[in-house]
């Protein structure tokens, strides 16, 4: 292990005292036109629990590819309510979890720690939640960060799907879209049970987007700038894993420049793609599109 990847994961390592039990349990069923969804409450550390939403497309055979979806919430990742089938206006058009489920996948995404770390009665909507569980988590371990916060989280939605034997284990993606494009590009290039990474617009570079908050890598930003770290290196820990980033604000020409010092893809160049389409935060239907005919090439 070269020394970048050990400082990388020496700063993203659960803290030794991080033990708890492993639990998922499955709270609730629900049937829709296009796929069926399970809910389930899963542990995601001492005492703590994230609610962890399935989609699963209708006549399942056999073990089928499967996509982790991690955002704020998981319904946002739908567009819908399920108890209700209010729709979710403002998060129309980035409904990934939903659009994967519809093209043969089976999903999962679940609550970010702003909602499970700290009890609070703020609206889940209420950003205020994000500093208040950064702090938290700073208070109890020093020595860890929000970005290892969601990182383990993400590897527990992944335990979700790993363990389900409808799933084939050996074609699991990650998709995600601005926080959860954070959330998708950590977990993706650490875990090795990711084949393939989508993400959206999250801001590749130290300066393109908000890392210095509490509830990402806080002050330590500027450690990591020091120490001469970013994150080509953390794609290259991926072993050359295909990789498509959709620009658009927040990402742009200068995420390419920095994702092609990441090394590993000299025999496949073709495994790390960046599609620019300079249209803003959220990515028009047709870029997302092509994300997602990137991970049927290597996932179907």
């Amino acid at each position: 292990m070269d020394h970048f990847a050990a400082e990388w994961l020496k700063r993203l390592h659960v803290p030794a005292n991080w033990d708890y039990p492993k639990s998922l349990t499955l709270m609730k069923k629900y049937e829709f036109d296009e796929f069926c969804a399970e809910l389930c409450l899963q542990s995601n550390g001492p005492g703590t629990f994230q609610r962890l939403l399935k989609l699963l497309p209708k006549n399942i055979s056999g073990p089928m590819p499967a996509v982790a979806v991690p955002f704020y919430y998981p319904e946002a990742m739908i567009g819908l309510e399920p108890e209700t089938s209010e729709k979710l206006q403002k998060y129309a058009g980035i409904t990934m979890m939903a659009d994967l489920a519809r093209r043969g996948y089976i999903t999962a995404s679940a609550d970010s720690y702003h909602l499970t770390y700290v009890k609070s009665d703020l609206p889940r909507e209420c950003f205020d939640r994000w500093q208040i569980a950064g702090e938290a988590l700073l208070r109890d371990y020093p020595d860890w960060c929000g970005m290892g916060k969601l990182t383990a989280d993400t590897f527990r939605l992944v335990d979700a799907l790993a363990e389900d034997s409808r799933v084939d284990r050996e074609r699991i993606g990650i998709a995600g879209h601005s926080l959860g494009g954070k959330m998708a590009f950590y977990c993706g290039c650490l875990d090795s049970r990711i084949k393939a990474i989508l993400t959206s617009d999250f801001g590749i570079g130290w300066d393109q987007t908000n890392w210095k908050d509490v509830w990402y890598w806080g002050s330590r930003v500027d450690e990591l700038k020091k120490a001469g770290m970013d994150h080509s290196q953390l794609l290259s820990m991926s072993g050359g894993k295909p990789f498509f980033l959709l620009a658009g604000y927040y990402d742009n020409e200068e995420s390419r420049r920095i994702m092609l010092q990441a090394t590993g893809y000299e025999a496949h160049p073709e495994y790390r793609e960046v599609l620019n389409h300079a249209s803003g935060h959220r990515p028009p239907a047709e870029a997302l599109t092509k994300g997602y005919e990137f991970l049927d090439r290597y996932l179907k």
